[in-house]
């Protein structure tokens, strides 16, 4: 009898964690398969929506190596220790309310959840492990910037011009500023010290209290910042369409050094910052390696066409893409071309590094892993539209979006997210 009552028990309790709550969602389409079909999408106009059952958090049990924001870290290396899938095996696909210009904002992966804006207004919060909708938020106008997760909040930016702080697990308002400009918030944020740093499309560079929204400083720069800002030692990196990468302080604002790239062209490329150096698109075709510290050009390396891609650096490499159609590798220290692999077409999403592959996407629609160390095809996979999402890595899977106006995953059964979740009712439910 003991025996039988400790195998009731496991089975209560594997129903009750893994079970209940996939069963208790309501609306969101089963997106285990790559069928198409949309399943039951909820009506985004009015307020935040959380599926599951009421006075539900997620409490995330995982130890993965979470993407917590736009190229992975603050120094927005987009490199991951975690594995990364060898194959294109579709763990699922959801479909967000979006027409042809769907989802090019590129998730953040913490714990047990993915968060990404799409073109359709909203915010999104999805299970990592099934692709269903946890909670979504409406912004009121296309979301094109990255979420940034910090201490259970979510930061993200608007094309209405507003900054959003959400809380994580319910996606509730916590704040909201008014920063933007005609194309308003396409800056993906970065977030330390208590600091939101993110620029916009009024000419203007901001720091914001993480806490209440209220403003710390703000920088007039020469041009709208499309760039995402990276952090490192105290200093905040970032260009503008004027042609100029700043180095900013952290703490004031204040302006460190710039430099200017070609002549009238944009940088809207996000720098990678590693070992001294910073790393940065433009749109005179070139990459640009700068000393830290000074500004000093260090090298430059010219690609076939405009870098609207933003450089992942790892294991002593740089890797980006090229309106070329190509993917570059080069040498961190040189800008010596080790390789490049040939998409079909444009290449504006900024490459992830994991595991000895690099992730990217192309305006050919598909996705691709290419060895790190030859360039060599491993996989592809064909979506319904422009990848020009940057894919994050956490968990041993690959996730990303597409103009098709779908998140995808890709990966190994029972990767995403970590060994599981537990629904806890802890906190109020917001309606």
């Amino acid at each position: 009898m003991k025996r039988e009552a400790i195998l009731v028990f496991v089975l209560v309790l594997v129903f009750s964690v893994y079970i209940f709550p996939i069963s208790s969602f309501s609306g969101a389409e089963d997106s285990r398969s790559d069928s198409g079909a949309s399943g039951l999408r909820r009506a985004m106009a009015g307020p935040l929506k959380i599926q599951g059952s009421p006075g539900a958090v997620i409490a995330d049990i995982s130890s993965t190596d979470d993407w917590s924001m736009f190229h992975h870290d603050l120094t927005h290396t987009g490199y991951s220790t975690s594995a990364g899938p060898h194959t294109n095996a579709l763990l699922w696909s959801y479909a967000t309310g979006s027409g042809y210009e769907g989802v090019d904002s590129s998730p953040a992966v913490v714990g047990s959840v993915v968060y990404v804006g799409s073109w359709d207004d909203n915010v999104y919060a999805l299970s990592a492990m099934t692709g269903r909708v946890i909670w979504s938020y409406p912004t009121g106008s296309w979301v094109q910037s990255s979420p940034a997760v910090a201490g259970g909040v979510v930061y993200v930016g608007s094309s209405n011009g507003y900054v959003y702080a959400l809380n994580a697990a319910t996606g509730a308002p916590i704040w909201s500023y008014t920063i933007g400009g005609i194309g308003g918030v396409e800056s993906s944020p970065a977030v330390v010290g208590g600091v939101v740093y993110v620029g916009a499309e009024d000419d203007y560079f901001d720091a914001l209290n993480a806490t209440t929204g209220k403003l710390v400083w703000s920088c007039a720069l020469d041009g709208h910042v499309i760039s995402s800002p990276a952090v490192a030692d105290g200093t905040v990196y970032v260009g503008s369409i004027s042609g100029l990468v700043y180095a900013l302080d952290a703490a004031t604002g204040k302006q460190i050094w710039n430099y200017t790239t070609g002549v009238n062209v944009e940088v809207s490329s996000s720098p990678g910052v590693a070992s001294g150096m910073v790393y940065v698109g433009a749109m005179d075709g070139r990459v640009y390696a700068l000393n830290a510290a000074t500004g000093a050009l260090v090298w430059d390396y010219t690609t076939g066409n405009y870098v609207y891609s933003s450089p992942a650096v790892a294991g002593g490499m740089v890797y980006v893409g090229s309106e070329d159609g190509r993917v570059y590798a080069l040498d961190a220290a040189t800008g010596k071309q080790i390789w490049s692999y040939t998409t079909g077409s444009l290449v504006e999403s900024s490459p992830a590094v994991a595991g000895g592959i690099v992730y990217v996407g192309s305006n050919d629609n598909k996705v691709y892993a290419l060895s790190a160390a030859t360039g060599a095809l491993i996989w592809s996979y064909t979506t319904g539209g422009y990848v020009q999402s940057s894919p994050a890595v956490a968990g041993d899977v690959v996730y990303v979006g597409s103009y098709d106006g779908k998140v995808y995953a890709f990966g190994v059964e029972g990767g995403g997210g970590g060994p599981g979740r537990i629904w806890l009712n802890s906190v109020s439910y917001c309606t």
